[in-house]
């Protein structure tokens, strides 16, 4: 895959991620997401563990492990995976998950400060994935489950709102963000636009 950055690319998020501190931006969060209820309906969920340094948010992002069985192989992704039977609520399988791929407990020490609007993945249109928002108040020691990541990075909404550009694969030149080594495209792409739309309307 081909990677094309449009460097200097200063758009209106990007100025508007320039100007808020991590507690505007936490503030801006508590007034645009949606409340977490507990009776959320999803097929699978992923987090957005946010992180403040430096008076900035930053977001975990992981890499999958390179897997045949893995639609999504070898991407840089956010934590987490499919509902399962077992778990009484969608804020039950996010915990699971996470707990599972990176072992932050997220139980203790966060806190889930709501969801963003529910995505679809284009290899399983009929998939919904709700994404929650989760603002940690410690950075956690992240052991990744080697069977299914092979590395992780925190980046800064700056980074991201700072390097938009588009990527060269089979399905054309979607949009991405390209941080350093991390190609950020996809469905994972779209979770962070929603996210930073609802941050920085």
């Amino acid at each position: 895959m081909e990677e094309s950055l449009a460097h200097g690319r200063n758009t209106d998020v990007a100025q508007r991620v320039m100007q808020l501190s991590a507690i505007k931006s936490l503030k801006k969060l508590s007034e645009n997401l949606k409340h977490i209820s507990g009776t959320e309906t999803a097929d699978a969920v992923v987090a957005l563990l946010l992180k403040s340094a430096n008076n900035r948010l930053s977001v975990l992002f992981v890499k999958r492990a390179n897997s045949l069985n893995d639609p999504w192989s070898g991407q840089t992704a956010l934590p987490g995976g499919k509902r399962e039977p077992k778990d009484e609520s969608l804020k039950h399988t996010i915990i699971r998950e996470t707990l599972e791929e990176t072992n932050s407990d997220l139980e203790h020490g966060c806190r889930f400060l709501g969801t963003t609007s529910i995505q679809h993945s284009n290899r399983s249109p009929e998939m919904r994935i709700l994404p929650f928002v989760i603002l940690l108040e410690h950075e956690p020691t992240v052991k990744l489950n080697e069977k299914e990541l092979e590395g992780f990075a925190w980046i800064s909404m700056k980074g991201l709102a700072d390097h938009k550009g588009t990527v060269k694969s089979i399905h054309g030149e979607p949009p991405a963000y390209i941080v350093d080594n991390q190609v950020i495209w996809g469905l994972t792409y779209r979770v962070i636009e929603d996210f930073l739309k609802t941050v920085y309307p």
